[in-house]
């Protein structure tokens, strides 16, 4: 299981998707804290500290991102994250219903740790997380 104490910010513009992954992670006993931004914009000046939003500590050490998303989407969300030395050891992982190829090789372009496409039935959402939980708990994270 992942250390309760690792922060996770989850960046999705859709609220639905949002309460369903607070809601997999309730019932997969993931207690860890969770932040949430709409999209790359707001996820960037919450990491930052900028344009009045407070400063996520600590720092998340995993990100759970959407592909698609508005003012600024996730594959422009990882390039500038990328390219932070603040920031560019965080782990990202794409849960997005994106099945584009261009944007699976541009997101593994930029060393996700995963890509992982938002299943719509709730069952198979629950499992998604529930192999993430798992796969957390066999990494070792920066």
């Amino acid at each position: 299981m992942l250390d309760n104490n690792i922060a996770i910010l989850l960046i999705d513009d859709d609220e639905v998707d949002v309460m369903n992954v607070q809601r997999a992670f309730k019932k997969n006993h993931i207690t860890n804290p969770v932040h949430v931004a709409g999209n790359g914009l707001e996820a960037l000046a919450k990491l930052r500290g900028t344009d009045g939003q407070e400063k996520i500590n600590p720092m998340p050490k995993i990100v759970l991102l959407d592909i698609n998303m508005p003012k600024m989407n996730g594959i422009e969300f990882l390039t500038k994250l990328r390219a932070d030395p603040g920031l560019h050891a965080i782990s990202v992982f794409v849960l997005t219903t994106s099945d584009e190829e261009k944007d699976r090789v541009a997101a593994y372009d930029m060393n996700v740790a995963g890509y992982i496409l938002k299943p719509v039935e709730p069952s198979k959402f629950m499992d998604a997380v529930k192999t993430l939980n798992v796969f957390w708990s066999l990494i070792e994270l920066p």
